[in-house]
């Protein structure tokens, strides 16, 4: 089957990557047994009763006379955690399997660990489909967990996400009124209800919001300078003062080292066993905040938040860079 004239054939593919779909691994063996796998996103199922499935591959392919020819294969719908996993599938020449651990499924199809779901599948019927084989299988045999699924749209990964429902009906939609998905808004709440639940801790210890961002930065840089605290958590808008640091050095937390007018910060035992309570303590709220969301949309989150700091970044220092290796403005 030819292309039509005046057909672009990178703008068809381009617009055929606008539909999202998930990831899968196919795998078989060859006529001598050896284990066969490549990294397919065209896969789509066919029927319930019974149950059947299919997916495509490129008649260039170099493992195509190994699939089109095997009696069984095993479709792997992948997790958000395998993208390695896919890219090694999906390049050519090497050991794919080499140091992987794998099953033996139906008609001796490798099975891989760690999918989102994963099909065991007997051969059924093969189909022409321009440059590429389209293959059909019944599923003998499946297994599946609640891992989120790796997911690919225009060209790269992505994460799939079930949406939320609004916080209340909006009143009207014209721009000129705050609206409830206002980004700023939502982040700022989200922050507010999230922190004000470790707030509860601070409060317990005597502990302000300046104080405890300096604790948590001094369990990565201890020896940091105030200057340097103040640098890696300016975002929070709070800062950490020379009062404040000393009265946690009365209190036995900190140390300070150095030249009295340009001190260096450390932590004593006593500092870091409370900091590291507290971060507990914090991990277990983040924990108990997120299981509502479930991991799939916690990934997603964390995903989108990285890139929104990324794509906003002023240039301020990160939490495992000391000061003492920054550039110099």
């Amino acid at each position: 089957m030819g292309t039509a004239s005046g057909f672009d054939a990178r703008a068809f593919r381009s617009a055929l990557g606008s539909f999202t779909t998930g990831v899968t691994i196919v795998t078989t063996r060859d006529r001598d047994g050896a284990p066969v796998g490549i990294t397919a996103n065209s896969f789509n199922s066919v029927s319930l009763d019974p149950p059947m499935v299919l997916w495509s591959l490129a008649r260039s392919a170099r493992s195509l006379a190994s699939f089109a020819n095997a009696t069984h294969w095993a479709v792997h719908i992948l997790s958000a955690q395998q993208e390695a996993l896919s890219n090694r599938f999906a390049k050519s020449g090497s050991d794919k399997f080499a140091g992987l651990a794998v099953e033996a499924g139906h008609g001796g199809a490798p099975l891989l660990a760690g999918c989102a779901a994963r099909l065991q599948c007997r051969s059924a019927f093969q189909y022409e489909g321009g440059d590429h084989l389209i293959l059909v299988g019944e599923v003998l045999d499946f297994d599946s967990c609640e891992l989120p699924p790796l997911v690919f749209q225009s060209g790269r990964y992505a994460f799939a996400a079930r949406r939320a429902g609004q916080l209340s009906a909006a009143a009207d939609a014209s721009p000129a009124i705050w609206r409830e998905d206002h980004l700023g808004y939502l982040l700022g709440r989200a922050w507010f209800q999230f922190y004000g639940r470790i707030r509860a801790r601070l409060d317990a210890h005597g502990l302000s919001d300046a104080d405890y961002f300096a604790l948590t930065t001094l369990v990565l840089q201890d020896g940091a300078s105030l200057e340097g605290l103040n640098e890696v958590f300016a975002y929070s808008g709070v800062a950490a003062s020379r009062e404040r640091l000393q009265d946690l050095a009365v209190r036995g937390l900190l140390e300070t080292r150095g030249a009295h007018d340009a001190p260096r910060f450390h932590m004593t035992e006593a500092g870091r066993r409370l900091t590291l309570e507290l971060i507990a303590a914090a991990d277990a709220i983040e924990a108990d905040a997120l299981q509502a969301c479930g991991s799939l949309e916690a990934e997603a989150l964390r995903h989108s938040l990285r890139h929104l700091i990324r794509s906003t970044d002023p240039g301020l220092p990160d939490l495992w860079t000391p000061d003492s290796q920054r550039a110099a403005p």
